[in-house]
Parts: structure tokens; sequence; C-alpha cells
């Protein structure tokens, strides 16, 4: 059997299983089509973007993961997190306003403005294409380090689940809208995000939340992590005025996640330490030989 046909095989084989599992665990969607006509499209078209589609392959596997916990929601395994946490930011973050003690998400609703929101929205939307426009700039410029920046990005995103399902935690947004009763059937909510799609006349964050896998998934908040990782490896890799950029957006996704009213300052800082573990996580397996093997088996797939 020649290798062409073995590729062949193999990745009609990964999308048919693919689609198969999707089905019995979550049910169909359209996005599941996508993802696997893109990949083939990709694979086959011609050399250059075969080679992009294996090395993003990373991405795709976080989000299969990602899309598949709503197979098995983080609160049938654990307490969710709905008074304590929300306690626990007001007694170390709490803003006194007109003799009240409010949290900062409480506090930014009330003295919400509409600036502010068209910034947070703005911020908000950076956190997929920052990433990946990234990983594409490495890709092309330097391939060993887009897979060492892939990995981590990985990496990252395992310890954030794992965290999702040791300790399961509502958003801000949900005390403001149920209080402390936990309610398992909620539906995922654009929070203070819906005053940017209502500005301009779009549904752009109703339809993304609409999608959500886990709605009590809050700590740590993994859109904190992702500009931590950016700015890591363009410090890294000497990127200049381009960090001042990574740093700008990354303070701005900072505020816009509290400021929506979607993380505490809590889960800011937990996804902050997430990206930090996976950072170091990473840089401690590639002391390890059989990792450097695995990468090097990855860089010669894609080059």
């Amino acid at each position: 059997m020649t290798d062409l046909r073995k590729h062949n095989l193999t990745v009609s084989g990964l999308s048919v299983s693919y689609l198969v599992l999707s089905y019995f665990l979550i049910g169909f969607k359209s996005e599941q089509v996508f993802l696997v006509v893109l990949f083939n499209l990709m694979f086959y078209l011609s050399v250059i973007s075969r080679r992009i589609i294996l090395g993003f392959s990373i991405f795709i596997v976080y989000w299969i993961l990602f899309d598949y916990m709503k197979a098995f929601p983080n609160y049938l395994f654990n307490d969710v997190d709905i008074a304590g946490i929300y306690h626990l930011e007001r007694k170390l973050f709490g803003l006194n306003y007109n003799g009240s003690l409010l949290s900062p998400n409480e506090f930014f609703y009330v003295e919400r403005r509409t600036s502010l929101d068209i910034l947070s929205g703005i911020f908000y939307l950076t956190w997929v294409p920052v990433p990946l426009l990234f990983a594409l700039y490495l890709f092309f410029n330097n391939r060993e380090q887009f897979l060492h920046f892939s990995l981590t990005f990985l990496f990252i995103n395992i310890l954030g689940f794992i965290v999702y399902y040791i300790h399961p935690a509502a958003p801000p947004w949900y005390v403001q809208q149920f209080g402390f009763d936990f309610n398992p059937v909620t539906l995922g909510n654009t929070a203070g995000l819906a005053r940017f799609d209502s500005y301009f006349g779009v549904e752009i964050f109703k339809s993304i939340y609409a999608k959500s896998s886990n709605v009590f998934a809050a700590m740590p908040s993994l859109h904190s992590s992702y500009p931590v990782l950016v700015l890591f490896y363009g410090l890294k890799n000497k990127l200049g005025a381009l960090n001042i950029l990574f740093g700008s957006i990354m303070v701005g996704i900072w505020f816009a996640a509290v400021y929506s009213g979607h993380h505490y300052l809590l889960d800011v800082l937990a996804g902050i330490a997430c990206a930090i573990a996976g950072i170091a996580l990473f840089a401690l397996l590639l002391k390890f030989k059989t990792v450097q093997r695995f990468i090097q088996a990855l860089l010669k797939a894609t080059q």
C-alpha cells in the first residue's frame, strides 16, 4: 500500500469516526461537517495547505475536546460553587459604593458606559483571532516555536478543563440573574457583551455564547490565559513593538472579562496562573527525550 493511499484511508477514517462519535455524544451540528470539510480540503488542496492543517491539528484537538464537554457536564461530578466564590470576590476585591459593598462586576454594571461596552467587545473578539494569527506567523517563520506554542496552548486548556471538573463555578452574570440557586439547565448568556451586540445591531456574541459548552466553567478564565501565552512567546521571539500590542490586548481582555460580567477577578487570576503553569509544564516536559522526539516527528510532518 502506497503512502498516499495510507494517508487517504487515515484521513477518511478519522473524518467518519469523528462525525459518528460526535453524533452519539452531542448530536449532529453543522460545525462538525464544516470542520471535516475544511480539514479534508486543506489536506488535499496542496502540499502547503496540508502542512498548515496538520500543524493546526493541535488546535482542532482543543476544539473537539471543548465541544465534547457538552456530553459530560462538570456539575455532574462536583457541586457548583455559586455563593462561595461571589462572597470571596466581594471580601477580597469589594468596592464601597453608596454605602454598599459591591463586587467589581456589580460596580461595573452600575457604572457601565457605552464607550467601555464597545471597547470590551472589541477586546473580547480578539481572544480567538490573535492566538491563531500569531500561530500562523510562527508557522511560517519558526516551525519549531509554532509547535511549542501550539502544544503549550493545548496543555493550558487541558489544565483549565481539569479545574472545570474539580471546581465547577458559576459566572457573575449567573448570580445576577438567578441568585445562589443551582439550575443545571441554564443556557449560555452574553451578559454585558449583549450591549455591544445591541449597539451595533448584530448578534456576534449571542451566536458565540449560545454554543457554550458549559455555563459552570468560569474558573479559570481561559480567555485570560491565551493572551498571556501569546505575550510570552512574543517576548521569547523578540517581536519588539508588537509585544506592546500583545500586552495591551492582554490587559484589555482581563478588563473585559470582569466588566462584561463573564468572570470574577478571581477567575482572571486563576486563568493567569493556569497559563503560567502550562508554560512551566511544557518547559519541564521539553527536558525529556521522548517529548523531544515527538516534537521532531511533528516538525517533520509539517515541513
